[in-house]
């Protein structure tokens, strides 16, 4: 990224950097600012709805001594900016992450950024994404360059069911318990479609938890979507503490939103749900879809984070070949 900005060192560079959803922008702003060793809202800050952690003074030093201003936002702070500021004359970089979401806001921020490079050449903008198809994109922006990333990942072992599982949340279930009574130590990462079925299924994993002997080690669940309150959605990457394994139970938020430290087992119920709209009422809702080969690659990367890690998917593997999609690619194009 900084040599797109050595022309002109007389000058700070500012970086708008969007993440889709709001626990992303403000974990990622203050694991940059902890990795730097400054406080986040000072050289690296974040603005988000109803929140805006940032000053005057919020730049990031990089090791060839450029100040670079950086600021992470959510897609929609970014898209509300531009209205007062239809040229983002405030940034010079332009960082649109996770845009496989393909959120409406980012959808816009794309077609909006291709204008603006009719009077802006100094701005750069730059696409990224773990799983997305990238010509696309290569083609909607005149063949831009494409640099693939490779990421720094320990081995993971799959296990997929013998059978389909009638219920995969009973499922689910019997499968952290299983890990915690007779698997190594490490945190487990459970993902399910929304926050009904992860209230309901906590429920059960703390009725079983109140079952195990006195010499088992504590079992503690967690919660995490996004409407969850911010103070809330943070105990998920706090630590679990001594003789305790932390069992958070998510949505797709923490496929690629998120990291969280020390997930060692990584439970794939293969749904998530997908906003759809019906042309005939004209109402756009939520429903729960199998998830693409993609992000069951994702999902299961959760678990080698740190050390060596098993992902088990609650479905067959001849499941996963033929009925999941290669990508969650969006019908519409650009």
């Amino acid at each position: 990224m900084l040599h797109l900005l050595k022309a002109n060192r007389d000058h700070i560079p500012h970086i708008a950097c969007t993440q889709p959803r709001r626990v992303a922008a403000t974990s990622v702003a203050k694991r940059v600012a902890e990795e730097m060793d400054v406080i986040c809202g000072e050289e690296v800050g974040y603005s988000v709805r109803f929140e805006d952690v940032s000053s005057p003074r919020t730049m990031l030093k990089s090791v060839s001594i450029l100040e670079i201003t950086s600021r992470y936002l959510t897609d929609g702070m970014l898209l509300r900016e531009a209205i007062t500021d239809p040229l983002l004359k405030k940034y010079d970089v332009v960082i649109l992450d996770e845009v496989h979401e393909r959120t409406l806001s980012t959808d816009v921020i794309l077609g909006m950024v291709k204008e603006v490079f009719q009077y802006r050449t100094d701005l750069k903008l730059v696409v990224m994404s773990a799983t997305m198809d990238a010509s696309s994109f290569q083609k909607y922006f005149n063949q831009a360059p494409l640099f693939k990333v490779p990421g720094r990942l320990y081995p993971v072992e799959i296990f997929y069911t013998a059978a389909p599982e009638p219920d995969y949340i009973q499922a689910a279930v019997r499968t952290v318990v299983q890990i915690h009574l007779y698997e190594g130590p490490g945190d487990v990462l459970l993902f399910l479609t929304g926050e009904q079925e992860i209230m309901e299924t906590c429920d059960k994993l703390v009725r079983e938890s109140q079952k195990f002997a006195s010499t088992v080690q504590k079992m503690t669940v967690i919660p995490l979507f996004s409407s969850l309150p911010p103070a809330q959605q943070q105990l998920a990457f706090a630590p679990a503490g001594d003789n305790t394994r932390k069992v958070v139970v998510s949505t797709n938020i923490a496929e690629t939103s998120v990291t969280i430290n020390g997930i060692v087992f990584v439970i794939d119920t293969g749904f998530c749900k997908q906003k759809v709209f019906d042309p005939r009422t004209r109402v756009e809702s939520l429903r729960v879809t199998p998830i693409s080969q993609a992000a069951a690659k994702q999902r299961a990367g959760r678990a080698g984070r740190t050390q060596p890690g098993k992902c088990f998917r609650l479905y067959t593997e001849s499941s996963f070949v033929t009925q999941l999609p290669v990508s969650m690619n969006t019908k519409s194009s650009f």
